[in-house]
């Protein structure tokens, strides 16, 4: 279970830039609890590793600065959040959060990429992401005009200073296992050989799919978010 929900979730981030975790998360919530968040955490390095060589050429460095600005605050305030606030209502404000951009970008005119922009979708990854795992749909959803390249690539990069940043957190606090650690790698593989199925849909996303899958997906991880807190 645990490692086809790691090629599956690679896939869908390899084709789209984000998502993994929303598969991967619960399904080894399901089988192997105790290898949360770490073994997750570790995925998510490899495959940011990965995306961010095969499309570094791409990538927004200015914007990602911007991004990175906000995003390191915006985890400080989600986890502040998390330490006064039940799971249920962070889940359901996380979620209501989410699907409210995704309401937002279907209604109302592109938004403009530009530092204000990046800073604030920043904050909202950081905080959306600490909160309910959930920091790809907002960092997607202002990209969602950008090319799929620098969608993927920007989006790589900012998860992997955030997962470094996450990882060295735990490690410090004595919360990284060694066994959360080989199980982690010993995914990898899956999660390379996921995200190379996944870049076999990109030049089919990239002719005019990928805001369409960027907007559905997003969405369902809102609706997952928010039927996790009704239950």
């Amino acid at each position: 279970v645990a490692a086809l929900a790691t090629f599956v979730g690679a896939t869908i981030q390899g084709s789209l830039g984000f998502g993994m975790n929303l598969v991967t998360v619960p399904a080894l919530a399901l089988v192997l609890p105790e290898a949360l968040p770490v073994a997750v955490i570790t995925l998510g390095l490899s495959i940011s590793i990965g995306m961010l060589r095969h499309e570094h050429h791409a990538l927004d460095r200015v914007g990602l600065a911007w991004i990175l600005a906000g995003r390191v605050p915006g985890s400080v305030v989600g986890a502040w959040v998390v330490a006064v606030a039940s799971t249920t209502v962070l889940e359901a404000l996380a979620g209501a959060v989410v699907l409210a951009m995704v309401l937002a970008s279907v209604a109302m005119p592109v938004l403009p990429v530009r530092p204000s922009t990046q800073l604030v979708a920043g904050v909202v990854s950081g905080v959306t992401g600490t909160a309910a795992g959930i920091g790809g749909p907002p960092l997607a959803l202002l990209y969602q005009h950008r090319p799929g390249s620098t969608i993927r690539s920007t989006l790589a990069a900012a998860f992997l200073v955030g997962t470094a940043l996450s990882l060295a957190t735990l490690a410090v606090a004595g919360e990284v296992g060694a066994s959360q650690v080989l199980l982690g790698l010993g995914l990898a593989p899956l999660v390379v050989v996921g995200s190379v199925t996944g870049r076999r849909f990109h030049d089919w996303l990239d002719q005019g799919w990928l805001r369409p899958g960027v907007l559905v997906f997003a969405a369902a991880a809102a609706v997952t978010v928010l039927i996790n807190a009704a239950v």
